[in-house]
């Protein structure tokens, strides 16, 4: 009869328990500072300037030819000389014109042909004129509570 050798094995029983304790133990000594941070003073708030906000130029179109400019009515040969002082605060306003969808085209393209003259008959360019599209008037409607 042959000797039977025992199967090579590691009892893993106390290891688990032994992690058990090592884990609680650092949990235990580890210590938990609230804040750390760097010390320095706070300047004291001063007032700050006033800043005027302006929100775009709205050019709506609505058929026959009607301009509402920012909730005016105006004819389309007052539109630049609306804008100009607005322009002269913020050469970079933008100008949106919107398009009721039973207006002529040929208003929109009279309102876009005005705008593109600003540097000949105010002297300053228009540098952002857009044109929403239906997607974007239907955010613009819903934001304005479907004033346009």
């Amino acid at each position: 009869m042959e000797k039977r050798r025992p199967d090579p094995s590691v009892f893993t029983g106390s290891i688990a328990d032994v992690t058990f304790l090592l884990i609680i133990y650092f949990m235990v000594t580890a210590s938990f500072s609230a804040t750390k941070g760097l010390d320095f003073a706070v300047p004291k708030e001063k007032q700050s300037d006033v800043i005027e906000t302006e929100e775009a130029v709205d050019v709506h179109i609505l058929p026959g030819g009607v301009f509402i400019i920012d909730k005016q009515q105006m004819p389309l040969d007052k539109l630049l000389d609306y804008v100009k002082p607005k322009l002269e605060r913020n050469p970079n306003k933008p100008i949106i014109i919107r398009c009721d969808p039973e207006a002529e085209y040929k208003y929109l393209v009279d309102a876009f042909d005005e705008l593109r003259q600003a540097p000949k008959k105010i002297g300053i360019e228009i540098k952002n004129i857009s044109i929403p599209t239906q997607r974007e008037m239907e955010v613009i409607n819903a934001t304005m509570g479907g004033v346009f």
